[in-house]
């Protein structure tokens, strides 16, 4: 059941080709400097993630540590798994699970809770990261 909503992020995003993994496409995808609110706090996003595409033509992604949270009192940093699909206008959109780790006053209730998101990125690259506490 999905809990309350923790915030949003949002900027842009690149993404490049990598070596296929048996024949199937895989993509990184670098959001840096993305900005927002998350837990009550402005915040700056910074993570790299790749997606390889599934037999049914979905992706499935992962930021294994690779994602850094900076706000005034402190950092986090965060690790994702999703699954999503391209879009009919070039898009795509994400659905997955986030977990944080940090000492930041302003994040601390972010530790030890599964937070579900809603990735969605535009045909020209923007994203806006939408996040929710699942309880």
């Amino acid at each position: 059941m999905l809990g309350e909503n923790l915030g949003t992020i949002s900027g842009p995003t690149s993404m490049k080709s990598l070596p296929a993994i048996n024949g199937s496409p895989v993509f990184e995808t670098v959001a840096s400097g993305l900005t927002g609110t998350l837990a009550g706090a402005e915040v700056t996003s910074f993570a790299t993630y790749s997606a390889r595409m599934r037999v049914d033509g979905s992706f499935q992604g992962e930021c294994p540590n690779s994602g850094v949270i900076m706000t005034s009192d402190g950092v986090a940093t965060f690790s994702a798994t999703g699954v999503g699909s391209p879009t009919e206008d070039g898009g795509f959109v994400f659905k997955g699970v986030v977990y944080f780790e940090t000492t930041a006053p302003s994040l601390s209730s972010l530790n030890g809770i599964a937070v579900v998101y809603d990735w969605t990125v535009d045909p020209t690259g923007n994203a806006t990261w939408e996040l929710w506490e699942w309880k």
